[in-house]
């Protein structure tokens, strides 16, 4: 985890909304992670089968979570973001484009959610494909989709506030 650690913030972020949604899923990321750890025989990459394991259960644990209530209003903490070479303001308005960016994709499917997280984690096609169970050629079009859904929510937004 100290290696990977990354893949488990990151996908817990994608797909829990609040702060303590987030703690909820990260515990069952790791969790699972490392229940399966003796199941892990070596055939893929580490990251590959991490990712693997916690797409599985985010997407479980998802599903879970709306059958056991109804949203409710979401909290609107948002971390703060600092980058050394700019101020407050800067900050915060890069937090509230991030922000907007997770809620489009938020309205997104499991799978277009998936597949850009995968993408936008820097990985190959082929380590994509081989944790989401696609082929290579399957997953650069459902990609692509994705990205084009994801661009349309990003202009709704951005029309919102018009």
């Amino acid at each position: 985890m100290a290696e990977h650690g990354m893949i488990v913030e990151k996908v817990a972020r994608v797909y829990a909304r609040s702060e303590q949604e987030r703690a909820d899923l990260r515990r069952e990321l790791m969790f699972q992670v490392w229940s399966s750890a003796a199941r892990f025989d070596g055939r893929a990459q580490p990251s590959t089968w991490i990712y693997r394991v916690c797409l599985n259960t985010a997407l479980t644990w998802r599903r879970n979570l709306g059958r056991q209530e109804r949203r409710t209003e979401r909290d609107s903490d948002l971390e703060t973001l600092h980058h050394p070479s700019t101020g407050p303001a800067a900050a915060a308005e890069r937090a509230d484009l991030l922000e907007r960016v997770y809620d489009a994709m938020a309205r997104l499917s499991d799978l277009d959610r998936s597949l850009l997280l995968l993408h936008l984690d820097g990985l190959s096609y082929r380590e994509a494909a081989e944790i989401t169970g696609l082929s290579e050629n399957h997953f650069g079009v459902a990609l692509t989709r994705a990205r084009q859904r994801l661009a349309a929510q990003l202009k709704e937004i951005i029309h919102e506030l018009d």
